[in-house]
C-alpha cells in the first residue's frame, strides 16, 4: 500500500505561495472580502496515493449541485516572476468523485508535457503539483481584468477583456472578446465588441473597481480572472502578478505644478523629442528648466530660482513636456506682448485651454518690459562671455570617479549659462517672427488681400538669413557631397563600404575631401539627431549613423545632379520700412537661435562624454554591470551611488528605468494637455475636408509629390530624391536629409522651429503644425503640398 503523500489544504490556511501562486491568490481575495466561490486545495497531488477525507471534502463542496473545476497550482506558478500560464491541464465541469480523480490524474500527468518541462527549464522552476478543486459558475459572462496595459506598459489603463459563458472560450481563442480600456476615473476610453457586448459599461466598471482594489492590496500590477453569474454576481477565479511588464513609465514623473496647468509637447518636443533617459532630464532638462525659471525672476515674474522644483516644465512618462500655464505671466506682464503671441510662438496656434492671467498694471508692466527687453538685447554680451569659457572647457575626464562627478557637476553651471544664452536668444527670435506675422497679416488686410497672404509673405521674408548655423552646417556637408560625386572612384569606393567604415576611411584620407569633411567634424560633430540627449552619440561619436546620411545624399545627387543651396532672401523694396526692419530682425533672430543652440549642444556632448567615462569607471569598480546603466539614475542619485556599500537596490531601480524606455518611448500624447499629460491613441486630425490638411505656412511654394512618412530619424534613412518628408517635428539631426526632399510637413511647430528655418533658408516649401498628417497620410501618398496656404491636399488617380 503506497504511503499518503498528499493532503487536503483549506483556502483559508493558505498564508504564504508554497501551495503555488493561484492557490495563494485566491486565499488572499478570499481574506480581502472578495466573492471567491469555495474550495479547497490538494497539496502534492499523487493520483496513487489521493488524501484521506477528499471523497468527503469534494461531496461537501458538490452538495448543492455545482460541478467543480480542477486546476494546477504549480510550485511557482501565477507567481512574481513567472506566470506558466496554460503550460499546465484544466479539467472544468467535474461532477463526481471519479471525474475528480481522473481530473487529479491528467492534470498531474501534464507535468510531464513537453510544453511544461520546456516552461520549467527555461525558468527554472520545479514541476511539484498542486491543485486548486473549486466551485464552478454558471457564468453568464467571464473574461480577464489587467490592472495596467500588458501591451502598452501603461499603469493608468485597466484592460478588459469578456466573453459570453465560461472565460475558457477567451483562453482558448475560439470566442473573439469584448475588449475594453479604462482609465483611473474609471471612463471607458477605447473599445472593441465583435457582435453585442458580453457586459455592460456598469460591469466593466464594478470589475475595474474590485480589479483596482486588489492592485492596492497586492501593492503591484494584477492580472485577476473573473465571472458574472446568471444572477449578475460577479465572482473572482484568480489573481496574480503581471510578469511581463517593465518598470513603471511613470516612476520618475515629477509633481505637476497644478490641474489645472496647460502642458504642451510643442517647441519643447522639437528640442528634446522622444522619451529620455533620467540623467538627461535632471541635467540637460532641469538646464532648460533653469534657463526659463530665471528669465521669469528676471522680468520680475517669480522672486527667485527654485532649484527643487518643476515650474516652466513637467517630466512625465520619461517624456518633458512645458508647463504654458506659467508662461502667461510674460502675456500678462509686459507691453507689446499677447497671449496669442505666446501661443504663436510656442504651440503655432492659439491654444483655447490656456486661461490667460489677469493683466498687470501698466506702470509694472512697463518696469518688467523694460528689465526683460534690456536682458533679451544684452544677449551678445552674455555670447561672449560664454565663448571665453567654452574656450577652456574641455570633456570632464578626471581618473576616479569621485573627482569625475565633482567636475561634472561644476560643468553643469556652464550648461546652465550656455542654456539661459539660447533662451536669450530665442525669445528675440520668436517675438520679431510673430510681430512680423501680425504686421504682414494686418497690411495685407488693408490693402484688400487674406490674412493667408500676409502669413505667406511673412514666411518668404525670414528666409536668407546670414549664417544661420543649421543651412551653413547643411552647406558644408553638401560640399563633401559634391566632391564624392565628382570623383567617380572615391564615390564609388564611399557607397561599397559600410556606412560607418565608408566615414572612418575618408576622414583617414589625405585628399581634399578627407579634410572638407574632418573639417565639418570639427566644426559640427558635436551636432546630431536629439543632441541634447546625454546617451545618444553625435556625429562625430557616430560613425555608423552619419555614414548612412551621407550615402542617401550621394545617392540622391548621383541619381538627381541636384545639390541643396540656401534660398536667396526675398526682396523687399517695395515694402513698407515696418516690415522691412521686421523681416531683418526675424532673419537675424533666427541665425541667433541657431548659433546659441549650437552653443548649447557642445556643453551637453561633452557632458555627455565625461558622464559615459564615469560610466566606465563605475563598472571597473564594480558599482554597475555596464556602463551604460549610468544614463538611468537622476544626477542627483549619483552621489549615493558612489558612496554605497551595496549598490545593488540602486542598481536594480535603474535596470527597471531602463526596461521601461522602449515603451515609453512608443508613447503619443496631445499637443495640450490640462493637468498630468496622459497619453493617447492617436486619431486623425479633425477639421480635414476634401481631402485637405490644414497647418500654417512656414515656407511658401507649391509642389506635388509622394510622400514618405517617417516618425523617427531611423525611418528617413529610406527618403527618395524628391519625395515629400511628412515627420511628426524635424531637429537637427533630420537636416542633412533636406538635400533630398521636395517639400517638409510636421505635425507640430511654429514658424520658427527647426524644420521651417531650415526649409526656408532652402526654399522648401513647409507647413508646420498640420495636428496629424502623419497619422493621416502614408509612404506613397500623392500630395500636393502649399506653403503660402498652409494646406497638404491628397491628390487622386
Amino acid at each position: 500500500m503506497t504511503d499518503i503523500t498528499s493532503a487536503i489544504v483549506e483556502l483559508s490556511d493558505i498564508v504564504d505561495a508554497r501551495y503555488g501562486g493561484k492557490a495563494l491568490g485566491l486565499a488572499e481575495l478570499a481574506r480581502a472580502g472578495f466573492d471567491v466561490p469555495a474550495g479547497f486545495v490538494i497539496a502534492d497531488a499523487d493520483p496513487g496515493a489521493l488524501p484521506e477525507g477528499l471523497q468527503e471534502r469534494y461531496a461537501a463542496l458538490a452538495a448543492s449541485g455545482a460541478s467543480v473545476a480542477v486546476r494546477s497550482s504549480a510550485a511557482g506558478e501565477d507567481g512574481a516572476e513567472s506566470s506558466f500560464a496554460g503550460q499546465y491541464d484544466s479539467v472544468l465541469g467535474v461532477r463526481d468523485h471519479d471525474g475528480l480523480v481522473a481530473a487529479v490524474r491528467r492534470c498531474v500527468a501534464s507535468t510531464g508535457s513537453e510544453r511544461a518541462s520546456a516552461y520549467q527549464a527555461d525558468s527554472g522552476i520545479s514541476g511539484t503539483m498542486h491543485l486548486v478543486v473549486q466551485e464552478m459558475v454558471d457564468a453568464r459572462a467571464a473574461g480577464v481584468v489587467f490592472t495596467a496595459d500588458p501591451v502598452s506598459a501603461r499603469r493608468d489603463l485597466a484592460v478588459v477583456d469578456a466573453v459570453p459563458g465560461l472565460g475558457e472560450a477567451l483562453v482558448d481563442g475560439s470566442t473573439a472578446s469584448d475588449h475594453f480600456e479604462v482609465d483611473r476615473t474609471g471612463a471607458i476610453t477605447a473599445r472593441v465588441s465583435p457582435a453585442r457586448a458580453s457586459v455592460s459599461d456598469a460591469e466593466v466598471a464594478e470589475v475595474v473597481a474590485g480589479a483596482r482594489r486588489a492592485e492596492q492590496l497586492w501593492g503591484r500590477p494584477l492580472d485577476l480572472e473573473w465571472a458574472i453569474d446568471r444572477g449578475g454576481r460577479l465572482r473572482w477565479l484568480q489573481a496574480r502578478p503581471i510578469t511581463t511588464l517593465p518598470g513603471d513609465l511613470g516612476a520618475m514623473d515629477s509633481v505637476p505644478a497644478g490641474d489645472d496647468h496647460v502642458y504642451t509637447r510643442c517647441n519643447i518636443g522639437e528640442m528634446m523629442p522622444g522619451a529620455l533617459r533620467p540623467l538627461t532630464a535632471s541635467v540637460s532638462g532641469q538646464a532648460i528648466e533653469y534657463a526659463m525659471q530665471t528669465v521669469q525672476v528676471i522680468a520680475g515674474f517669480q522672486e527667485a530660482y527654485q532649484d527643487d522644483r518643476w515650474l516652466q516644465l513637467g517630466y512625465f512618462s520619461g517624456h518633458l513636456f512645458l508647463d504654458m500655464t506659467e508662461g502667461t505671466a510674460l502675456s500678462a506682464g509686459i507691453l507689446g506682448n499677447s497671449l496669442e503671441q505666446y501661443c504663436l510662438s510656442i504651440a503655432g496656434r492659439l491654444v483655447e485651454e490656456l486661461v490667460p492671467k489677469a493683466p498687470a498694471s501698466f506702470p509694472v508692466r512697463l518696469v518688467n518690459t523694460v528689465r526683460l527687453s534690456t536682458f533679451a538685447l544684452t544677449a551678445g554680451g552674455a555670447i561672449r562671455r560664454l565663448d571665453k569659457k567654452l574656450a577652456g572647457f574641455a570633456a570632464p575626464s578626471a581618473a576616479t570617479p569621485h573627482e569625475l562627478l565633482a567636475e561634472l557637476d561644476a560643468a553643469i553651471e556652464l550648461y546652465n549659462e550656455a542654456t539661459l544664452t539660447h533662451v536669450r536668444s530665442s525669445s528675440r527670435a520668436a517675438v520679431a517672427a510673430n510681430i512680423l506675422e501680425g504686421t504682414a497679416v494686418k497690411e495685407a488686410v488693408r490693402a484688400g488681400r487674406s490674412e493667408d497672404d500676409g502669413r505667406s509673405l511673412a514666411s518668404k521674408l525670414m528666409a536668407g538669413g546670414s549664417d544661420v548655423e543649421s543651412a551653413m552646417m547643411l552647406a558644408q556637408l553638401d560640399d563633401v557631397v559634391d566632391r564624392l560625386a565628382g570623383d567617380a572612384d572615391t564615390g564609388g569606393r564611399f557607397l561599397d563600404l559600410a556606412p560607418g567604415d565608408a566615414v572612418t576611411w575618408l576622414v583617414g584620407g589625405s585628399g581634399a575631401t578627407s579634410r572638407e569633411l574632418a573639417d565639418f567634424l570639427q566644426r559640427h560633430g558635436h551636432r546630431g539627431y536629439r543632441e541634447l540627449c546625454l546617451r545618444d552619440p553625435s556625429w562625430g561619436d557616430d560613425p555608423d549613423g552619419l555614414g548612412t546620411i551621407m550615402q542617401a545624399m550621394l545617392r540622391a545627387r548621383r541619381a538627381t545632379g541636384r545639390s541643396a543651396r540656401p534660398a536667396r532672401a526675398q526682396d523687399d523694396a517695395r515694402l513698407s520700412r515696418a516690415v522691412r526692419t521686421l523681416a531683418r530682425m526675424a532673419r537675424a533672430g533666427a541665425a541667433g537661435r541657431e548659433a546659441t543652440k549650437s552653443r548649447m549642444v557642445l556643453v551637453a556632448h561633452r557632458l555627455s562624454r565625461g558622464y559615459r567615462l564615469l560610466g566606465e569607471q563605475l563598472v571597473e569598480q564594480g558599482r554597475l554591470p555596464d556602463a551604460d546603466l549610468v544614463f538611468f539614475f537622476d544626477r542627483r542619485e549619483l552621489p549615493a551611488l558612489l558612496a554605497a556599500e551595496d549598490t545593488s537596490a540602486m542598481v536594480a531601480a535603474a535596470e527597471s528605468r531602463r526596461t521601461a524606455l522602449p515603451f515609453q518611448a512608443r508613447l503619443e500624447f496631445p499637443d495640450v494637455s490640462v493637468g498630468r499629460p496622459t497619453p493617447f491613441t492617436p486619431r486623425a486630425p479633425e477639421g480635414i475636408e476634401d481631402g485637405v490638411i490644414v497647418g500654417r505656412p512656414a515656407c511658401s511654394g507649391v509642389v506635388e509629390g509622394s510622400v514618405r512618412v517617417a516618425a523617427t530619424v531611423l525611418e528617413a534613412q529610406d527618403l527618395q530624391p524628391g519625395e515629400i518628408l511628412v515627420a511628426p517635428v524635424t531637429d537637427v539631426g533630420w537636416t542633412p536629409y533636406f538635400t533630398l526632399i521636395a517639400a517638409l510637413v510636421t505635425d507640430i511647430g511654429s514658424s520658427v522651429s527647426h524644420g521651417a528655418v531650415v526649409a526656408r533658408e532652402y526654399g522648401l516649401p513647409c507647413v508646420v503644425n498640420t495636428q496629424g498628417a502623419t497619422r493621416v497620410l502614408h509612404t506613397g501618398d500623392r500630395v500636393r503640398v502649399d506653403g503660402d496656404r498652409g494646406t497638404v491636399t491628397v491628390l487622386t488617380g
